[in-house]
């Protein structure tokens, strides 16, 4: 029985990616792999987010390759879609696949596996004519227009840290903006949705299976349904799935902030069953950078629309990204940006340091800002962050809430504990071993600088 591995980078979307590749490799026949080196074929799932995240990857070839030399190894993914000659020249690389023809990879791989001689891409019967399939040196590159893409290539998301506890399901991919520092649309297509009645099959399915969280995720999440005939909506979507599936708690990856309105609010305070959790990027808190990224909002916009948050949803947590050393960033557009947060209701921050994106109009924008200076900023975004969360912590202490244990695990001076997510997405640390995917009531404590402990039961 043939084997493989993923090897996994970047976001959700990028993981629903990966794990719809290994459901068509299952059903083939092939068997997971416990790591790389044990792998006749290693699926490299790349993201191209940052140079950072481009360096990675390609360490992450060399080092598969130097550990398991007779792999075949397939480098798919954002970066592939990207820069495909650029992965195709590493040593060990045998194929290169784009987003484009990702669901070609399971086919190409049947196909290389069954064939007598050394094969070529065709062959696969799906591929169109107008894909570019090119033999350069000694990888083989299947990427096409990205553009043309009008399906959703996923399946839920049910391993990593929490194993099979919180489900993730990817409903929408690609995205038609165009923020000036991302290269994410012309590597993932434009916004496309999950058809509403595979939406409800899917969550039904993971439903009997267990689960009692699911995330909906998407690389806009508040365009899906736009695409769709007839046209759809994300707060319809939401109130089918509550109406139409037994699901305990539902949980939204990342919201734009003009997709939270009025509506949307309404419902998740109308029922217990949507996670009191709102993430929204952010990016800059100065008007001037927002104009520049391209932003489709102003601060003064943002901040009414995670009021509307607050004022009906006391507890939720709301989470941000945030953009340091954009170029042209000046110490006060910084500075406005700090102050924005620290009088806005954000309960946590992801910070990003800038990267230049070939391709993108922030690449070839003047006045970039120096590696030294962007660092201190996020330094200091961050350490703002810590302390919105901190405090959002200790605001929650004496609370009694649903908790659902999660396959985390770990020891402390106290003895085990079992880790555990709120609604609100605390994470929170329970006395003792307690099994995964359980739901317990419980009255949480605060230990400062540390993490938050529950007390059970709790009535």
């Amino acid at each position: 029985m043939p084997t493989f591995f993923i090897e996994q980078f970047g976001c959700r979307a990028t993981q629903a990616d990966a794990a719809a590749i290994e459901r068509q490799l299952r059903d083939r026949g092939y068997a997971r792999a416990h790591e790389a080196g044990g792998a006749d074929v290693v699926v490299v799932n790349t993201c191209t987010v940052t140079a950072s995240a481009d360096s990675q990857a390609r360490n992450a070839i060399g080092a598969i390759h130097r550990g398991n030399p007779a792999a075949r190894i397939l480098v798919t993914g954002c970066y592939a879609q990207r820069a495909p000659e650029e992965l195709a020249a590493l040593s060990g690389v045998t194929w290169v696949v784009g987003n484009s023809h990702k669901a070609e990879i399971p086919a190409l791989l049947e196909t290389a596996r069954t064939a007598t001689a050394a094969p070529d891409f065709f062959p696969v019967q799906s591929i169109d004519s107008d894909a570019m399939s090119l033999a350069r040196g000694p990888a083989k590159i299947l990427t096409g227009n990205i553009f043309e893409q009008t399906e959703i290539f996923a399946a839920p998301i049910q391993g990593g840290e929490a194993g099979h506890t919180r489900p993730i399901l990817k409903i929408q991919d690609g995205c038609d903006s165009r923020c000036a520092y991302c290269v994410i649309p012309y590597v993932r297509g434009r916004s496309r949705s999950l058809a509403p009645e595979r939406v409800i099959e899917e969550i039904a399915a993971l439903v009997s299976r267990g689960a009692r969280e699911i995330v909906l995720s998407g690389i806009n999440l508040g365009t899906y349904g736009r695409d769709l005939s007839p046209r759809g909506a994300l707060g319809d979507l939401l109130r089918r799935i509550l109406g139409e599936t037994s699901l305990e708690r539902l949980r939204l990856s990342s919201i734009e902030p003009q997709d939270v309105t009025a509506d949307l609010v309404v419902l998740f305070a109308s029922s217990p069953r949507l996670a009191r959790h709102f993430h929204v990027p952010l990016q800059s808190g100065s008007d001037r950078i927002l104009a520049a990224m391209h932003r489709w909002y102003r601060a003064g916009h943002y901040a009414r629309r995670v009021e509307l948050v607050r004022e009906a949803l006391p507890d939720a947590a709301i989470g941000a990204d945030v953009i340091a050393g954009f170029p042209g960033e000046t110490d006060e557009d910084h500075a406005a940006t700090l102050d924005f947060i620290e009088r806005s209701p954000l309960t946590y921050l992801h910070v990003f340091s800038f990267s230049a994106r070939p391709g993108t109009p922030a690449a070839h924008l003047g006045s970039q800002i120096s590696a030294s200076v962007i660092a201190r900023r996020a330094r200091e975004l961050r350490a703002l962050g810590e302390s919105k969360k901190e405090a959002f912590r200790e605001a929650q202490a004496g609370c009694r809430m649903r908790l659902l244990t999660l396959n985390r695990r770990g020891e402390d001076a106290a003895g085990p504990w079992t880790g555990a997510i709120s609604g609100n997405y605390l994470d929170v640390r329970i006395a003792g071993r307690r099994p995964a995917n359980q739901w317990l009531n419980a009255e949480i404590s605060y230990r400062p600088g540390g993490y938050l402990t529950a007390r059970v039961p709790c009535a």
